[in-house]
């Protein structure tokens, strides 16, 4: 059994996943491009968003690191997204060693009636 401290786990890396999954719409999104390559017109008809909510919403996706796009080629309005396969699976390493149940530490709280100290100098 692995002992992950918060040392050895990517924070940044939780925070910006956790803002990627923070609205629905790209949540919708990313389980449209688990199914394969997605062209920016399949979303917006699949989801009913509009051209500059798509751009929004994938914004957020590239910068987790979790999409990746290209334009096509020959007609630059077609871009085509994708799941990141590396980046997906340091995502389910991180939030698989964050989230391991081997972590909680068995405390109790060192302050309030049950404690014996006082917690800053704020009364309660």
């Amino acid at each position: 059994m692995l002992n992950y401290t918060t040392d050895t786990i990517d924070l940044s890396l939780i925070a910006r996943i956790a803002k990627a999954l923070g609205h629905p719409k790209r949540i919708a999104i990313l389980d449209m491009l688990m199914q394969g390559v997605q062209c920016n017109c399949e979303i917006a008809a699949q989801l009913g968003l509009a051209d500059n909510l798509i751009s929004h919403h994938m914004r957020i996706l590239e910068e987790s690191g979790l999409v990746q796009s290209e334009r096509d080629p020959q007609d630059r309005r077609w871009i085509y997204y994708s799941i990141d396969r590396e980046a997906l699976a340091q995502v389910q390493d991180t939030l698989g060693a964050f989230f391991d149940e081997a972590r909680i530490q068995e405390r109790q709280a060192a302050c309030g009636p049950g404690g014996g100290q006082a917690c800053g100098s704020a009364s309660r």
